[in-house]
């Protein structure tokens, strides 16, 4: 009788040992890696050692504070020139665009009308100053038969009338001579300051007036004037400042002139001059005050309507506490600084913020000489470890993690056995 063989395992119990198999592994795994975690990461934190920032010290400084605004540049004095007498253009001496001095002839009227009035002025005087004589001694022989008995009083108060009504005649008539050489010098218009003309708007033989100027015989009283005159050397600037700088300015005026400097947006040219106008009332809309000031503009680098930005420094904080802009950081209550104390541990000291300029900031509740974090404050927390490095120059990472290993080398040889 043989004997029986072996049966083979069954494929779907073989399918169940695999399984099972890699169930073990997948567990031995995650159990591996559950156990050795914490010890993983405080290996890490172990080797992470300090962390690496860039400081700088506090200083105290004098710091002008330099207020900026927008302004538009104006002309100092802008005048509309328009005839004064009813006549005609003459001759034109000047050409648009001109430069012009304070009283150079720029327009010559038709001066017929306004002579021939003054020759009839002229006229009168002779002969009312003629009558005057006449009266005078008419006046005078009647005084002498006064006092002979030959008149009566009436008489001789007639006689005195006389001469006392063509002695007022006489200013009249002389008053009338000075009207008429003021009218003549009216169809003579000059510059009444020097600057620089605009379009000039009539041409020889048309009709002006008073009202205006035109080129017919009806009155226009909105035509344009003969020319316009603008000085723009010296020029001002017409800025606008917030209400709270008002105080700090008018003790910088009463203590001297401000300065205040223009750029134009176009050119970045720097222009330095004063500030001359400060308006008497604050705009309640924005809240702010007008201002001007002056520059020289000898060769006309300023026009006005030109756009520009206007720096002004009316006060200064005295002895302030200045740190690095970049120090400065916000938080959801204040803003804040990283103070660096002597065991290179990190600080966190709440400040306010005073006055902010590109590149620092006047801080108060940081003493001067601290050393705060400009670079690296984004790792830090309060208590934190750090490697200091000098503004401009930071440390490599190698250098403060071969310092800790100097450090605890040391450490351990000064350890007692």
């Amino acid at each position: 009788m043989s004997a029986s063989r072996p049966q083979p395992p069954h494929p779907s119990r073989r399918k169940w040992w695999v399984v099972g198999a890699v169930f073990l592994v997948i567990a031995a795994l995650i159990g591996w890696r559950l156990g050795g975690k914490p010890g993983a990461a405080k290996g890490a934190r172990k080797a992470a050692g300090p962390v690496v920032v860039v400081t700088a010290q506090a200083e105290t400084r004098n710091v002008p504070v330099r207020l900026v605004a927008n302004g538009t540049v104006t002309a100092n004095q802008s005048v509309d020139l328009r005839a004064q007498v009813t006549s005609t253009v003459k001759e034109i001496h000047i050409r648009e665009g001109q430069s012009v001095r304070s009283g150079e002839l720029l327009f010559t009227l038709d001066r017929g009308t306004e002579e021939a009035n003054l020759k009839k002025a002229l006229a009168q005087v002779e002969k009312d100053q003629a009558d005057f004589a006449t009266a005078q001694r008419n006046l005078q022989r009647q005084v002498e038969l006064f006092n002979q008995k030959f008149i009566s009083q009436a008489a001789l108060d007639t006689a005195k009338n006389q001469v006392d009504t063509l002695t007022g005649q006489l200013a009249i008539d002389r008053a009338a001579v000075d009207g008429a050489r003021v009218a003549l010098t009216y169809t003579e218009i000059k510059a009444p300051f020097a600057g620089r003309t605009g379009i000039i708007n009539v041409r020889p033989g048309s009709l002006v007036q008073p009202s205006g100027n035109i080129n017919t015989a009806s009155t226009t009283a909105g035509a344009p004037p003969l020319v316009t005159v603008a000085q723009i050397d010296p020029i001002s600037v017409a800025f606008t400042l917030p209400e709270r700088e008002l105080p700090g300015l008018q003790r910088a005026l009463a203590a001297g002139p401000v300065t205040a400097v223009a750029v134009p947006q176009a050119s970045g040219e720097k222009f330095t001059g004063k500030i001359v106008f400060v308006d008497n009332n604050v705009d309640t809309t924005t809240g702010t005050i007008r201002l001007k000031a002056e520059f020289r503009n000898p060769q006309a680098r300023l026009w006005p309507g030109m756009f520009v930005t206007v720096q002004v420094s009316p006060r200064t904080i005295e002895n302030a506490t200045v740190v690095p802009a970049q120090a400065v950081q916000t938080g959801p209550d204040s803003r804040f600084v990283f103070v660096v104390d002597g065991d290179h541990k990190v600080a966190q000291r709440s400040v306010t913020l005073a006055y902010v300029e590109e590149g620092f900031a006047v801080v108060d509740g940081v003493r001067p000489g601290a050393r705060v974090v400009v670079e690296g404050a984004q790792n830090l927390r309060p208590g934190s470890v750090v490697a200091e490095a000098e503004r401009g120059g930071p440390a490599t990472a190698e250098e403060p993690a071969k310092a800790e290993e100097r450090k605890g080398r040391k450490a351990r040889a000064e350890k007692p056995a």
